[in-house]
């Protein structure tokens, strides 16, 4: 397998999770699903600081999810080991927001994530360890999003049902 097969699956599978899934077919989301970005969208700052069953707030999830993409920018950039010295337990203390701080937190993973969809999409030669940190973002990434979406229900996407409707219209 060359390496531009692989930068454009990666580069597909993250756009369908941050930008979501095209009606004409999807690999992760159902078909119409708006993907994490538009479904965050839809989550008030009150909401966004909500926790399931004592756990972690949605805004405590998009801030871990900021911050782990923002290693991974470093990483592509050039950065020999990001994660050397990196705290996880930081984004967790996010765990309430208001109205402006939700709007910055949510601009600042667009940002993120617009760098590292790009960054995917650039062909380079990748260690095993290297591919298995990248394919393993991936599944981190689409963990969260269906985490958000268990604690928030405005953020979810289209049932199977749902699906089937928007192919049948």
């Amino acid at each position: 397998m060359d390496t531009n097969q692989i930068t454009n699956t990666l580069q597909t599978l993250y756009a369908e999770l941050i930008d979501g899934a095209p009606l004409s077919g999807a690999y992760i989301l159902n078909k119409g699903d708006a993907g994490l970005l538009a479904s965050l969208d839809k989550i008030s700052s009150a909401d966004a600081s909500k926790s399931s069953a004592g756990g972690a707030s949605i805004a405590a999830h998009v801030d871990h999810l900021r911050y782990g993409l923002s290693l991974m920018n470093r990483w592509a950039a050039g950065e020999k080991n990001p994660w050397q010295g990196a705290d996880w337990t930081v984004s967790w203390r996010t765990t309430r927001v208001t109205d402006d701080e939700w709007k910055r937190l949510r601009a600042e993973l667009r940002k993120e994530t617009t760098k590292w969809t790009e960054a995917a999409g650039k062909p380079r030669e990748l260690s095993d360890l290297e591919l298995n940190g990248v394919v393993g973002n991936i599944a981190h990434l689409a963990y969260h999003l269906g985490a958000i979406r268990q604690i928030g229900r405005a953020a979810r996407g289209p049932t199977a049902e749902e699906e089937a409707r928007l192919q049948s219209s």
